[in-house]
């Protein structure tokens, strides 16, 4: 969502964020951001002049991308007085359970203290098997590590439809049950610059749901979008999973 279509970093997009998540912070609320975008930046940056293989390139794009990537959000939050903090993680630090209190510990602690926890996958050694399925999967397990009251997932459409997004028929569900079944509506599309999908938000959403947590699908590149889900939800396109 952060990726243009040539799969550049949208400043633009990730700027709007940026003002949105420090207003919701000024007002009290505690924000963890789960950001891809590594990768994408370490590609701009370097120019390789031989071929590499596709594990090759996550590696390398994203050791030297997220560094980037830091920087970028830490200027942007800068701006407002914030410090953010980056928080690396893999599939098995939520398997084992000194890992995962550590990992919740420290996360606990930044809040406390008014950190920004800004958490990626350690692309570097998450190859193969030991990747997330993507950051839908990621931001599912954080929230409820952390036991977060709310989980925002953001796509390029407003949430899950009957149809195509594109088809003036299909209609945008925007309440689903704990009963609901909507695997039928779901496409299994994926964005160019990303590992997800819709497919994989709704399996995060049902998941999380069940956990007692509202998740909340919703288009990040409509303006203000985080704003007006806090501030007038009944009035902004989004799926919606009941607890």
């Amino acid at each position: 969502m952060l990726m243009t279509s040539t799969g550049k970093i949208d400043i633009t997009r990730m700027s709007s964020l940026v003002d949105q998540i420090a207003w919701l912070r000024h007002h009290g609320h505690e924000v963890i951001l789960v950001s891809s975008g590594a990768v994408a930046c370490g590609r701009k940056e370097l120019r390789v002049e031989h071929e590499l293989e596709k594990v090759e390139q996550r590696q390398l794009y994203s050791a030297v991308g997220q560094v980037k990537l830091m920087n970028l959000y830490s200027q942007l939050f800068g701006e407002y007085n914030m410090s953010v903090g980056q928080v690396l993680t893999m599939k098995r630090d939520f398997e084992q359970e000194e890992q995962y209190n550590n990992l919740r510990a420290c996360m606990e602690l930044m809040l406390e203290n008014s950190v920004i926890p800004i958490v990626n996958e350690n692309d570097t050694v998450s190859v193969t098997g030991l990747m997330f399925t993507d950051n839908d999967e990621l931001s599912g397990l954080v929230s409820q590590m952390m036991s977060a009251e709310k989980l925002i997932l953001l796509s390029n459409v407003d949430g899950i439809y009957t149809g195509n997004p594109q088809d003036a028929a299909s209609q945008l569900i925007t309440r689903v049950s704990p009963d609901d079944d909507l695997n039928r509506f779901i496409s299994e599309s994926k964005s160019s610059a990303g590992r997800g999908g819709m497919q994989s938000k709704y399996h995060t959403a049902r998941e999380v749901a069940k956990r007692g947590i509202t998740v909340i699908i919703a288009n990040g590149k409509r303006e203000n979008i985080l704003l007006d889900l806090i501030q007038s939800p009944d009035t902004t396109p989004h799926t919606a999973f009941a607890v």
